[in-house]
């Protein structure tokens, strides 16, 4: 049900051989957040199953696609998510924080998305949710919002069939139905009362995270949106590499504690998809060799909605068809006469060790350059190496440029709204 990814299980085994301990329990301070991956020996989520290198990676792949098909939805005037064929494919979250909802507090690990913007989580007597629900009636502070309600002219699909406001979603490969309503969140040791959320009655569907979604959009409900006077609208977030033993990082909120010194590119707005982060990428290098990419494939577009984005939710990178092609024709030409395999959907892979150079990301103001496990995949168990990033889905309109979570780690990614501007500093997680 959720994604293993090989580095993983791999470090889990050696790590328990070894009589690793992890600490679970870092006492959250101010507005900084522990941000947990899916897999971690804290997470409650971290799948019992043992999939081979291949089967893990093509899982990932899988579910990368949907979220893909996600992204590219999310188009003002559609709501509709087009939903995979054949076999359920689970959309899972790959990193996780802990929420505090009601009073007395509620606990839940909530999926960090940085490209959703309605918060929700299941509540109790949900149909099709997991085990672990929002008691309502628990919570003192807790309130339905009404058909009436600003609020509810801002959620997709908004329905009245009772005096309290309804909506529908889609996420991933699941519809989700939920009510509007108001309660205090805790984030950190920063209560926010009145916070709105979708509190979750029907699920269809096994794409959606267990026990809710906070997201970090640039939405009117998003978290920024809502607690403007709190955060400033800014927060940073630092992605621990799947290869740390504790595979936990850190999101900050607010303007505070944010680093100095740190490079910054501007944040784009795209009225097509007003949730997502853009940011103008203008090339790309391998080694010291800028790749020949036609401009057309990194044009933001407001009319159509393409363009480049940074997203948590995704793993693996994905350029438009283009640029993919210009890239990994460019890293096979420095493989030199090694014979390359595919595995999946990544179509460049070397059953022989290999040596590359860096690769970077040229956006307008910064460059932002990978160290080679940034950028390729290796088998633990084995010899067996990809360059970690694939062609866009071109199979919807407005394809997506993607900057994905395997190529942010070990960077502190801040995000600016008031300014305008979204910064990268490299920062080893903790």
């Amino acid at each position: 049900m959720v994604k293993l990814l090989y580095p993983l299980a791999i470090l889990f085994f050696s790590s328990a051989a070894l009589g690793f301990i992890p600490n679970c329990n870092i006492p959250e301070q101010g507005s900084t957040l522990q941000v947990i991956h899916v897999n971690s020996p804290c997470s409650p989520f971290r799948s019992k199953n043992k999939l081979s290198w291949e089967d893990s990676v093509l899982q990932m792949q899988s579910e990368d696609k949907e979220r893909l098909i996600y992204l590219s939805s999310l188009v003002a005037g559609r709501s509709i998510v087009p939903v995979a064929s054949g076999r359920q494919v689970t959309q899972n979250p790959t990193y996780i924080l802990r929420a505090k909802i009601g009073t007395p507090p509620q606990i839940f690990l909530m999926a960090m998305d940085t490209s959703s913007d309605v918060a929700w989580i299941p509540c109790s007597g949900c149909d099709g949710c997991a085990t672990t629900s929002f008691d309502t009636a628990k919570s003192t502070s807790f309130k339905n919002l009404s058909c009436g309600a600003t609020q509810c002219k801002q959620v997709p699909n908004p329905s009245c069939e009772s005096t309290t406001c309804g909506f529908n979603l889609t996420y991933g490969s699941s519809s989700i139905a939920a009510s509007l309503v108001q309660d205090t969140i805790t984030l950190a040791t920063d209560p926010i009362p009145g916070f709105t959320f979708g509190c979750v009655s029907k699920v269809t569907g096994s794409s959606v995270p267990a026990q809710g979604l906070l997201g970090l959009g640039r939405g009117p409900l998003s978290l920024l949106s809502q607690t403007q006077n709190l955060y400033k609208s800014t927060f940073s977030y630092c992605l621990p590499s799947y290869k740390s033993p504790n595979f936990s990082g850190s999101l900050r909120l607010g303007p505070n504690s944010q680093p100095i010194r740190i490079k910054y590119t501007q944040l784009l707005k795209n009225p097509r998809r007003s949730s997502l982060y853009y940011v103008n990428l203008e090339g790309i290098k391998v080694g010291n060799g800028l790749v020949k990419i036609p401009p057309s494939a990194f044009a933001h577009d407001p009319n159509t909605g393409s363009g480049t984005v940074i997203d948590s939710g995704t793993v693996f990178t994905r350029l438009v068809e283009p640029a993919y092609i210009a890239v990994r024709d460019e890293f096979r030409r420095r493989m030199g006469k090694a014979v390359v395999s595919s595995l999946g959907g990544f179509d460049t892979c070397y059953t022989v060790p290999i040596t590359v150079p860096t690769m970077t990301f040229m956006f307008s103001g910064m460059n932002m350059t990978l160290p080679q496990d940034k950028f390729i995949i290796r088998s633990a168990v084995g010899t067996t190496s990809c360059l970690a990033m694939a062609a866009a889905p071109d199979n919807f309109n407005s394809v997506l440029n993607v900057i994905a979570s395997f190529q942010q780690q070990n960077h502190r990614i801040l995000i600016d709204t008031p300014n305008s501007k979204l910064g990268v500093a490299r920062e080893t997680c903790s």
